[in-house]
């Protein structure tokens, strides 16, 4: 299977909108690990999970096989960004502590990066792959009007892949020693701008713009609109799901 980048043209808005992971969910993959010497985060984006494994491992070498998306990446401390495929790191056999992937399995050749993990891992590596679907706000004409734009609307234009990111990673194969985790989940407090921000970040809107030359993210807009004042400010969130395993 050949890369197939769904985001580069929207890589800038993924930078700005996206949300970030808890700091608690890198420590407890740190303390899991073999070691804390180097970390991989593969299909990094914009390397929100490698800034976070930054604290925790001594180097992170982040990768993606897009270029826009590493040419958005802000710089880290400890941190290197690289252009790489999930199936050719271009690291060391044997010298990874803890892989990571998150909100990016669901669109990998997963065979041939599990070899690539089996290799680049240590003894008792750990690999983490993790992912959240559709963010909540506790208002539920918002939340309706959300789940009907990215199901129904959005819904021919995601790209293949997405169904297995829908169920929660529950059909991903996972040849690893399985771990047991706690739960974890993301909080953004968000003004409206911000959750449209966010909408704008989505592949399937790409697509949809390209395709049908027009843009429905106005008419959403205008529905929140109708539930969210411009001023106010609501807690957001997204809980996530994992599978955890050793090497």
């Amino acid at each position: 299977m050949g890369f197939r980048d769904h985001f580069s043209t929207q890589a800038r808005q993924y930078a700005a909108f996206r949300p970030t992971y808890p700091p608690a969910l890198a420590a407890c993959l740190a303390g899991l690990a073999p070691g804390r010497r180097l970390a991989w985060d593969c299909a990094t984006g914009q390397g929100q999970a490698a800034r976070l494994l930054a604290a925790e491992f001594d180097r992170v070498v982040a990768t993606d096989a897009s270029a826009a998306q590493i040419d958005s990446a802000a710089p880290a401390e400890r941190v290197e960004f690289r252009v790489a495929d999930a199936a050719s790191s271009g690291l060391d056999a044997t010298t990874v502590d803890l892989i990571t992937v998150a909100q990016a399995a669901h669109w990998l050749d997963l065979e041939a990066f599990y070899a690539e993990a089996r290799r680049v891992l240590r003894p008792r590596g750990v690999l983490a792959i993790w992912g959240y679907v559709l963010l909540k706000t506790g208002r539920a004409p918002i939340d309706d009007a959300l789940q009907t734009f990215q199901d129904v609307t959005m819904g021919p234009y995601w790209p293949a892949g997405r169904e297995i990111l829908d169920a929660r990673y529950a059909t991903l194969p996972f040849p690893f020693e399985r771990l047991v985790v706690p739960d974890f989940k993301m909080h953004a407090r968000w003004t409206r701008d911000n959750l449209i921000g966010y909408v704008s970040s989505w592949s399937a809107l790409a697509r949809y713009r390209e395709q049908q030359g027009s843009d429905p993210l106005p008419t959403l807009a205008d529905a929140i609109g109708r539930e969210w004042a411009d001023t106010e400010t609501l807690d957001i969130e997204w809980p996530l799901y994992l599978l955890v395993g050793r090497a």
